[in-house]
């Protein structure tokens, strides 16, 4: 019976010409194929590695940028409250003085007015002086006119006033 493997000299030859052309195509294949694999692979490693220390140093630099807009936002309320605080102090006083000039132009124009007051005050005077020196000149040409007595004299005074009328003492 003959044997499945068979030892033979030919078998021996082949299998470590076999085990040669393997090595050699194995060392053939590593230059050739496996080291170029291996050099991207480094390089795919060393890029990812980049970009992870990039997205590292800018989450980092948005962590601070975040820190420091927040700061500043809680700065612009504090800000915004001075500079209403600033416009509510000049709107005050702005309003004192437009009060203040309204009531220096009111006082001024009471004064003004009871000037004016004064004056009309003094021309009616004027005014009724000169209507009683007319009434008493007219009153004392009639007495020098007629005889003085008690009665006539009376009645002069009394048509004296009839002529004057009523109108001329109420205005």
């Amino acid at each position: 019976m003959e044997r499945l493997v068979d030892l033979d000299p030919q078998l021996l030859h082949d299998t470590i010409l076999l085990a040669i052309a393997i090595f050699v195509l194995f060392t053939l294949l590593s230059y050739l194929l496996f080291n170029p694999v291996r050099k991207m692979l480094e390089d795919r490693k060393a890029k990812i590695k980049n970009d992870i220390d990039a997205a590292a140093a800018d989450k980092k630099d948005a962590a601070a940028r975040k820190a420091e807009y927040e700061e500043k936002i809680k700065n612009v309320d504090k800000e915004a409250e001075e500079i209403l605080s600033e416009a509510r102090k000049k709107a005050l006083k702005n309003e004192a003085r437009i009060v203040e000039e309204a009531r220096e132009e009111a006082a001024r124009i009471i004064q003004r007015a009871n000037e004016e007051a004064e004056l009309e005050k003094k021309r009616v005077l004027d005014e009724m002086k000169q209507e009683m020196i007319s009434i008493a000149s007219m009153m004392a040409g009639k007495v020098v006119a007629a005889s003085i007595d008690t009665t006539i004299q009376d009645t002069l005074v009394e048509e004296t006033l009839k002529e004057i009328g009523d109108s001329t003492w109420q205005s």
